[in-house]
């Protein structure tokens, strides 16, 4: 399965802080037998973010989208909001569940606006923008979610309980 990583940071898209929750969705797409086939760092915005979403699975570039920052309370906080912009089927049960998981570790995970869905054949999936977050919610839903790419692909049957 084809994966496409955006960062969303203004501090990383102007060069004044790293990008480190990229590298690590990165080695633990790889490491579960993904190819990355795009990375891309974007300022925080619901435009520049639509516009990559969009042709992303408008083209058929990748199976899955993971998106990393933009999730939380601040002004600037607006990928869930980017993300359902696209989107033509919602899939809240994803998010819900890193919430879930994520909340058997800090209380602070109630304040998670993630989002996911699916634009055609491509599932995008809004992680946390830290880097000890995005290991737990990945560690979570990685496992399910080749099954439901698997089904959204056309590669095995439509079986949601297995």
């Amino acid at each position: 399965m084809r994966v496409a990583i955006l960062t969303l940071s203004d501090s990383g898209y102007t060069g004044q802080r790293e990008d480190k929750s990229g590298p690590v969705i990165r080695q633990m797409v790889e490491a579960a037998g993904y190819t990355v086939v795009h990375t891309e760092l974007l300022p925080d915005g619901i435009d520049p973010l639509r516009g990559v979403l969009s042709t992303l699975c408008d083209e058929d570039v990748c199976d899955l989208i993971l998106t990393t920052g933009g999730t939380g309370f601040s002004p600037s906080d607006v990928t869930p909001e980017a993300t359902m912009a696209v989107v033509e089927r919602p899939a809240p049960g994803i998010a819900e569940a890193m919430r879930y998981h994520s909340l058997q570790i800090t209380p602070r995970a109630m304040l998670s606006r993630a989002a996911a869905g699916i634009r055609k054949g491509t599932l995008i999936v809004n992680l946390p923008g830290s880097p000890k977050a995005v290991t737990e919610c990945l560690e979570y839903i990685l496992p399910s979610l080749a099954h439901g790419l698997e089904v959204l692909r056309g590669m095995t049957g439509n079986c949601a309980r297995t």
